[in-house]
């Protein structure tokens, strides 16, 4: 029986071109992988969709880069329903079907937690962009799927191109739950940082900023890393957002950014398939393999 086995998507598993992308993935695979065998752990990788796979003859399974989930969903949200029945989620399902759905948002700021204000805009209950904006007194809004990752499906709408996005509104929201949330400007000029947290510990951080002219940090659009010291502050926020969960993740990582006044917000809570930098910061595998222990 094999101890843990982690994650991936098809191609990721054994990539016949190994872009400086992928070599990250790889990177990355290795360094948990080396951790866990540290420990004493056997490990295995696999796709999350390889209908071959015996999930039963695994002690746990780790979500790692399965970026394709969301476009998929329906199929995976079966194939979790499934794998949960033969063997230990890491993270657990309760916090993955918590979390993949950004209305989670809304249970963190009721637990005490300073997010990006955020409306949502439900499929049974469609309100329009002016509308919210109207009611909040927001000008220059993004709009986003409460389901879904790497900015997809994500816009800025300038409050002088609301007319414009309506129709894409009303037929987003007729498949999908969408958030609109007010712009923060200092996106711009700070950027975004997140903040690693491996069984309610902060380890490192890195800065994420955006290309010129751009508002999306993903470097799938040419956003950039940098290293980045965090705060006590901001590191007792990043623990904080962990412990108001219900169960503690075992790893993670909080995208904070700050509203004019300085502020620390949360952007989004990231515990199921996070990208983590472990490659910035190697020590943390460490961490981080002590965190999946905690469940096995």
């Amino acid at each position: 029986m094999t101890d843990i086995t982690i994650l991936t998507q098809k191609a990721y598993l054994n990539p016949k071109k190994v872009s400086p992308y992928i070599q990250n993935i790889l990177d990355e695979r290795v360094y948990l992988q080396q951790a866990l065998e540290k420990k004493g752990l056997s490990v295995d990788c696999a796709s999350w969709d390889d209908p071959h796979y015996d999930w039963s003859q695994t002690r746990g399974i780790v979500f790692r880069t399965i970026w394709d989930y969301f476009e998929r969903y329906e199929e995976f949200s079966r194939w979790l329903d499934m794998v949960h029945t033969k063997t230990q989620l890491i993270n657990p399902k309760s916090l993955v079907d918590w979390n993949i759905d950004k209305h989670y948002l809304a249970d963190l700021e009721a637990r005490g937690i300073a997010i990006v204000p955020t409306a949502f805009v439900d499929t049974s209950a469609y309100r329009s962009i002016e509308d919210v904006c109207k009611e909040k007194g927001w000008t220059d809004v993004v709009i986003k799927p409460a389901i879904a990752g790497g900015a997809f499906h994500t816009h800025k709408v300038l409050q002088s191109e609301r007319k414009n996005y309506e129709n894409l509104f009303k037929e987003l929201v007729a498949q999908r739950d969408m958030l609109i949330q007010p712009f923060q400007e200092t996106i711009l000029s700070l950027g975004e940082a997140s903040l690693m947290v491996f069984n309610g510990k902060y380890t490192h951080a890195i800065l994420k900023k955006a290309k010129a002219g751009d508002y999306r940090v993903q470097d799938d659009f040419g956003g950039t890393v940098h290293d980045y010291k965090a705060s006590p502050e901001e590191i007792i926020f990043a623990e904080k957002v962990f412990n108001a969960c219900e169960t503690m993740p075992a790893y993670g990582r909080a995208d904070i950014i700050w509203d004019t006044e300085g502020n620390i917000l949360l952007g989004e809570l990231e515990i199921i398939e996070p990208e983590l930098w472990v490659r910035n910061y190697p020590e943390s595998a460490h961490d981080f393999a002590e965190g999946i222990m905690t469940y096995l």
